[in-house]
């Protein structure tokens, strides 16, 4: 008969070879291809290479072996991979043509040594997609124009393709999945008593409604924080500047840090008064994981990202975002904040791509 000391003694032993198993077997071998624009993680603006890392991130802590080819300043806790000196965004001595395509055959030369690739940098990487046997995953992170999709629609029986909102699926493509990006919950402090201003986080481009967000706070006469990367100088030039007195609308440029966490949880709302089907909306839920409900045009991806009612409103037209404003107050920032944890952790998204890339390789979980 086994005395109970035997038992505990063979199941630490057990423990011990299952340990082993697990770190000379990794659960499976990803290179994780990132964008070279800026850094991987960034270091203020640049969400598809945050997206990468925050999802390498996760999946190291899964037991997954994972390479990031990006910049050679990024930083992983996986292994890093590269020969791109810097980023193009940053330095002014980096072609980005010249090194993309030195960045893609870096990884392509080596495809043979992964299980997966997973390509975050576009449709460039398809062109290598018949000349190797490793599967290709790429994440469409949105589509700058129908131009491009001559290099998705000849893959598409190649390349698995994944949306990052339902809303972003090209009615001429297959994909093998919607999946929601989503971040680190304890990384964003909820803030439970709302801040007196209006915050606006996000590009200063007609697309991402900067003049909008300015005219709906000029009628509500409340004031507005401006965050984000000039992307259109004349639209800057002709809508933010000439109204940022630093007291009715403040424009502070990009933030990153306890300052951007300080500026997402300590605001009346955030107006995301959107031009374009946006594919996502990283600073939404954002805000949202701290608390702070989201005034939103009812369009692209914002129905799946906002519950009306509950964690912001949505609005078809400047006269509904003022009455939205007057009514954001009612919203309860306990189940803003709820919501992000149930529908848009990083523990959900990466658990999903793990589950497509077991599929795609016929393992199981």
């Amino acid at each position: 008969m086994q005395t109970a000391d035997q038992s505990i003694s063979g199941i630490l032993h057990l423990n011990q070879l299952l340990r082993h198993e697990s770190e000379s077997e990794p659960l499976m071998r990803i290179a994780m291809l990132a964008p070279i624009a800026w850094r991987t993680p960034p270091r203020a603006y640049g969400p598809w290479e945050l997206v990468t890392s925050m999802l390498t991130e996760a999946l190291v802590k899964r037991g997954v072996d994972v390479t990031l080819f990006a910049t050679l300043d990024s930083k992983t806790s996986g292994k890093l991979a590269g020969v791109v000196p810097a980023p193009y965004s940053e330095d002014a001595s980096i072609d980005a043509k010249v090194w993309e395509f030195r960045h893609l055959a870096h990884l392509f030369e080596q495809a043979d040594q992964f299980d997966l690739i997973h390509n975050q940098a576009d449709f460039p990487a398809h062109a290598f997609a018949r000349l190797i046997d490793t599967p290709i995953v790429t994440t469409i992170h949105g589509f700058s124009s129908d131009r491009i999709l001559p290099m998705y629609q000849e893959y598409q029986d190649l390349v698995h393709y994944i949306a990052i909102s339902d809303a972003d699926r090209h009615p001429s493509l297959r994909y093998a999945a919607t999946i929601h990006h989503g971040i680190p919950i304890d990384d964003f402090p909820f803030q439970p008593e709302r801040g007196e201003d209006l915050l606006f986080f996000g590009r200063i481009h007609p697309d991402k409604g900067a003049a909008e967000a300015i005219e709906a706070a000029r009628l509500s006469k409340l004031p507005l924080h401006m965050y984000g990367i000039v992307q259109d100088e004349h639209y800057h030039d002709m809508h933010v500047a000439p109204t940022d007195d630093g007291v009715s609308m403040t424009y502070h440029g990009v933030i990153g840090g306890p300052e951007r966490l300080h500026a997402l949880g300590n605001a009346r709302a955030l107006l995301h008064l959107i031009n374009f089907d946006e594919p996502f909306g990283l600073s939404v839920i954002e805000a949202m994981a701290c608390g702070t409900p989201v005034i939103a045009n009812n369009r692209g991806s914002m129905p799946e990202l906002i519950e009306h009612g509950v964690t912001g409103l949505l609005v078809n037209n400047l006269q509904e975002a003022v009455q939205a404003i007057e009514r954001i107050d009612e919203l309860d920032r306990v189940a803003v904040r709820q919501s992000v944890v149930d529908r848009f952790s990083i523990d959900r998204m990466a658990d999903s791509y793990v589950a497509i890339y077991q599929r795609i390789l016929g393992t199981s979980p």
